[in-house]
């Protein structure tokens, strides 16, 4: 049964080989696409399926749905760097979420102001390659919500 993803963030959809980090741009950890997120603030970011979070640092997540699929959401570029500054979680590690549960708010353009892109990498992790469809295609204007991907 196909895994719907929700794109976690509003704004522009972007392809992943254009994120601008060679870990995502590559697909070394999975297919998937980004988001350049709109700059309201505080932006709130949901969960994109419903499942487990897996993993959860103030820039990144991984949810892991009942069937063991992990969609990972990375909230900038290099934001590693910033130690959690100007991020707010709202779950914790290990918590049970439902698709659309806001996991996290930030400032996309605090992030830019700082330097560093904001752009939001989606990727399904260690997903085949081909399994993915994109319902939204690089380009579009999406809403924390809107359909995204499916992953076969």
């Amino acid at each position: 049964m196909p895994l719907a993803i929700l794109a976690p963030v509003a704004g522009r959809v972007r392809a992943l080989a254009d994120v601008d980090d060679p870990v995502f741009s590559a697909e070394l950890v999975g297919p998937g696409l980004a988001v350049d997120p709109a700059h309201d603030a505080p932006a709130r970011v949901i969960a994109p399926v419903a499942g487990v979070v897996a993993k959860l640092h103030a820039h990144a997540f991984v949810v892991q749905t009942p069937d063991g699929r992990g969609v990972l959401v990375h909230l900038g570029i290099n934001t590693v760097q910033l130690g959690g500054e100007g991020f707010t979680l709202h779950v914790a590690e290990g918590d049970t979420v439902s698709a659309c549960q806001v996991l996290v708010t930030w400032d996309p353009a605090a992030v830019e102001a700082g330097g560093r892109s904001a752009v939001c990498p989606v990727v399904a992790l260690d997903a085949a390659p081909g399994t993915l469809v994109r319902v939204a295609q690089p380009g579009d204007t999406v809403d924390a919500g809107d359909a995204f991907v499916e992953w076969a």
